[in-house]
């Protein structure tokens, strides 16, 4: 399907999908697309800006799964910048913004990512239409399009896993 600024890859996704953030360690995160929103946007706390060298870096903690505090993912990233960013409650707040690949069925592309405290909302991430356009056709009227993830075998609490922070 050809688009006005470019092609698309006629790949479609739902308006809720599973997708992977490779390199801060995310195996599975169920995303809300959202066009609507101008930017993505990941539930991470625990932030903690330092220096490498030159660059500005952030270390975080994440939960990647709704309701669910137990299994964390610590990890981190380098800053692109921080942004204002308004909520959909009209409240504006200065953000970290990452760059990271994000992985949906074979596709990895990268993503700018806003760190945000979403405890409250629905989902643990949201996709904006910037990490969409002119890569996938959203249909809202479906999820899941890229499958569910694996069941996990043991109810064992799991150990904090390290990412690996490559930005």
């Amino acid at each position: 399907m050809l688009t006005r600024k470019g092609r698309s890859s006629g790949l479609v996704l739902g308006w809720r999908e599973w997708v992977a953030l490779p390199d801060l360690g995310v195996d599975a995160v169920k995303v809300k697309v959202d066009t609507g929103a101008r930017s993505s946007s990941l539930h991470a706390f625990d932030l903690e800006t330092f220096t490498r060298g030159r660059r500005e870096m952030v270390r975080f903690s994440i939960h990647p799964l709704q309701r669910n505090a137990e299994d964390c993912i610590e990890t981190e990233a380098e800053i692109l910048e921080f942004r204002e960013v308004r909520s959909s409650g009209g409240h504006q707040t200065l953000r970290p913004v990452i760059v990271t690949p994000v992985r949906f069925l074979d596709q990895i592309w990268e993503i700018e990512l806003t760190l945000a405290t979403r405890d409250t909302m629905g989902f643990r991430m949201l996709l904006g239409r910037e990490a969409v356009r002119n890569r996938f056709l959203v249909d809202p009227g479906r999820s899941f399009y890229g499958g569910r993830p694996p069941e996990k075998k043991s109810k064992k609490k799991k150990p904090i896993r390290k990412g690996r922070g490559t930005r």
